[in-house]
């Protein structure tokens, strides 16, 4: 029998598409599954947040019968203006060990683009920068994070039978939480607090609702990153759908938040301990007794590990040595707290600044990730 490709019509078949991974990754002890009820919400072609500048479909594939692979489709009106392209894009992207399952599936997204006028495709990526993007190339037997991508090593052989190259590399860095603070620490953070006039700012959930602090970091956030790689410079009013359910659970302890003299965010560090095992243990649902491993990992039984998920010093600040500043303030946390050891999230291999930030921490690159491209003929 040959593959069949359906198109999530139904809310039903979306929560197919967000389950499919849980029977591809079942026994494998690296997977670590996203929260159900955030992929639902991303995923919904009327509520999600993207759907205001971006074109989608979500297909699902059978092969004789039984569910063999998912791919959505996307056009990210906003990026390809802003980057001067005309691109499709490719996220969610998951099949069984059979070409004819994966090549069905990109037919169907080249095909999606085509309609659109699109030349090229590239991926995974997903609506906006917030979603997880790039295929796992090294590091299959490392434990995944909840941010990023877990993939079968078969998967990148299908990319490159189908012709797609490498577009763009990150590298994920683990590094270790020194045992006792170096005494110099307080020497540098006065002097750089001094010389670049700036200071931490310690928050406070009401501080938070009172400041409208998610719309000051979003800011940053958009400034800091809009000349990275595919980066998709969103509008303020989506702060909220972004980045408010996360400030309302993480553990304020665990973020830095760096201001100016006029009270302007310039550095930030969103950080969390690592709740990977507990999303194991609740497979990604809250519901009936998954919000216990979470909620513990993240409130009452830290693990050793963090997961450093969102950092940057805004482009004024860059060589002030506010940098500097983040880490130590994140890692004396990290300290005070038990954590041996934090993950960072994924840098580009070119951004050789970033990376240089952990050579004092020994880095170990544990994983590597590749966004492929392909012209559309």
């Amino acid at each position: 029998m040959s593959v069949e490709i359906k198109e999530v019509t139904t809310r039903h078949q979306l929560r197919t598409f967000v389950n499919f991974p849980e029977k591809l990754y079942k026994d494998n002890p690296y997977y670590v599954p996203p929260l159900v009820f955030d992929q639902m919400d991303t995923l919904d072609q009327k509520k999600g947040a993207a759907q205001e500048f971006c074109d989608s479909k979500l297909f699902l594939a059978y092969k004789d019968g039984e569910l063999a692979g998912r791919v959505a489709a996307i056009v990210n009106h906003k990026a390809n203006e802003q980057w001067n392209h005309k691109e499709v894009r490719f996220g969610w992207i998951d099949f069984i060990d059979d070409r004819e399952v994966s090549r069905a599936l990109m037919d169907k997204v080249e095909e999606f683009g085509r309609s659109h006028g699109m030349e090229s495709i590239v991926g995974p990526l997903g609506f906006t920068d917030f979603d997880p993007e790039g295929m796992l190339v090294e590091g299959f037997d490392v434990l995944s994070t909840m941010a990023l991508i877990y993939n079968y090593p078969y998967y990148n052989d299908h990319m490159a039978a189908m012709g797609f190259e490498k577009d763009a590399d990150w590298i994920e860095y683990k590094v270790t939480i020194p045992e006792e603070c170096p005494e110099r620490w307080d020497r540098m953070f006065k002097i750089i607090s001094q010389r670049a006039n700036v200071h931490l700012r310690p928050l406070t959930r009401k501080i938070i609702r009172k400041e409208d602090y998610g719309h000051k970091v979003f800011k940053c956030i958009n400034d800091c990153y809009k000349d990275l790689y595919n980066f998709t410079v969103l509008p303020d009013h989506m702060a909220d759908k972004y980045l408010g359910f996360y400030l309302s659970i993480l553990d304020l302890n665990y973020l830095s938040m760096v201001e100016n003299e006029k009270g302007d965010l310039v550095a930030f560090g969103i950080t969390m301990p690592s709740i990977a095992r507990a999303l194991q243990k609740s497979r990604g649902k809250l519901f009936p007794f998954g919000w216990w491993h979470i909620v513990k990992s993240l409130m009452i039984k830290h693990e050793e590990g963090a997961e450093m998920l969102l950092v940057g010093v805004h482009p004024d600040y860059q060589n002030s040595g506010i940098n500097a500043l983040l880490f130590m303030d994140m890692f004396t946390k990290y300290h005070e707290r038990g954590v041996v050891w934090a993950e960072s999230n994924a840098i580009l291999e070119t951004n050789l600044k970033n990376q240089g930030q952990f050579r004092d921490f020994n880095p170990e690159c544990k994983k590597r990730r590749r966004s492929y491209i392909k012209k559309l003929v």
